[in-house]
């Protein structure tokens, strides 16, 4: 969904449950889950699942991503200012190992930024 989208169900979950209990939990499919996770940052949602590379999947809906980027949510936390205690470069080198283990390309946009630096340096 999109960012209003989410805060419209936010909306009417906090009706029954205290957003302080909500955790936001997002697959990056069209491209929308930091923007939601903005959305429900916004809304006081302050717990969010994430995956290394963006690993996982859906296996009843074809051609669903994985959860959103670990990688990508901590660097947007740590551009807002929020402390995660999450060490971003070793993230990223633990993305990269298991996604080599894999043999695929990191699905985070903010590893490959960081792997691509790094390659330049």
């Amino acid at each position: 969904g999109t960012p209003a989208a989410a805060q419209r169900m936010l909306d009417e979950v906090a009706l029954l449950v205290p957003v302080a209990r909500l955790a936001g939990h997002y697959h990056d499919t069209y491209g929308q889950a930091l923007a939601n996770i903005y959305a429900s940052l916004e809304m006081g949602v302050a717990v969010f699942d994430a995956s290394v590379s963006g690993l996982g999947g859906c296996p009843y809906a074809a051609g669903a991503s994985g959860n959103v980027a670990t990688e990508d949510v901590v660097f947007m936390m740590n551009g807002l200012g929020i402390e995660t205690g999450v060490d971003l470069d070793r993230l990223v080198d633990a993305g990269a190992f298991i996604c080599a283990e894999l043999g695929r390309e990191p699905a985070s946009k903010v590893a490959r930024a960081v792997l691509a630096k790094r390659s330049r340096s």
